[in-house]
């Protein structure tokens, strides 16, 4: 009894340090712990030059959607890509606009009530699960969100339980290099690469199907499958 009670307790302590070390994006996440911290967040989300530097129509083409598909902004903060989302998809398309700061969430409905846009719904998420209806996702989108994750692995099975069969999930993030964001804050602010993020997604029951270079020298997108 007193061998099984240790184990029980060893194998406690080793849950507890897993979940410690989970929590990965501390820097990333660093400016969004307090109000003032996301409302300058916020500014540079929602700048008027972010169009010229992160392309997002070219971005919604290369995406591939179709009018009457249902995808997620995963990560949609201030609602950035919502008017692209939504028209690329129509009125007979959903999109679903997930964060879990309530304040990015305020800002995004505003955007979508000034813009008329009538197919975009809004979603809570968390930490660990951005609380997607289950296999009712056609396109998942994460922009300049993935480096945010606290617990990747949480994420990604519920990212991947939110996919219809044969549904993609589309990762557009930043390169760990020291020229990929201003300052060489990418060394920092950045988890992993991209072969290393490639991996980690593969390793979590997704297909790898292609890759490009989204922004030259800072950004690039990845597409993966459901398996």
């Amino acid at each position: 009894m007193k061998r099984v009670a240790i184990m029980k307790w060893i194998s406690i302590a080793l849950l507890m340090a897993s979940s410690a070390s989970a929590q990965v994006a501390k820097d990333a996440n660093a400016g969004y712990v307090t109000k003032e911290g996301r409302e300058r967040v916020a500014s540079t989300l929602g700048a008027a030059d972010r169009d010229a530097r992160q392309k997002p129509r070219e971005l919604v083409d290369a995406m591939g959607l179709r009018p009457g598909q249902v995808v997620a902004d995963v990560g949609t903060g201030v609602g950035y890509m919502l008017p692209y989302l939504s028209k690329a998809v129509g009125p007979s398309g959903k999109v679903l606009a997930e964060d879990i700061q309530d304040d990015f969430l305020e800002k995004a409905k505003a955007k979508a009530d000034k813009e008329k846009l009538s197919n975009v719904s809004f979603v809570k998420g968390s930490e660990t699960d951005p609380n997607l209806p289950e296999s009712g996702v056609d396109v998942e989108l994460a922009l300049d969100s993935y480096h945010h994750y606290d617990y990747p692995e949480k994420m990604l099975a519920a990212l991947h339980r939110a996919l219809k069969p044969g549904g993609r999930l589309i990762v557009v993030e930043f390169y760990k290099r020291p020229n990929a964001m201003p300052g060489g804050r990418a060394m920092t602010h950045i988890r992993l690469d991209e072969a290393d993020v490639i991996k980690e997604i593969e390793a979590n029951r997704f297909k790898f199907v292609s890759k490009r270079e989204h922004i030259e020298g800072s950004q690039y997108m990845a597409v993966f499958e459901k398996n």
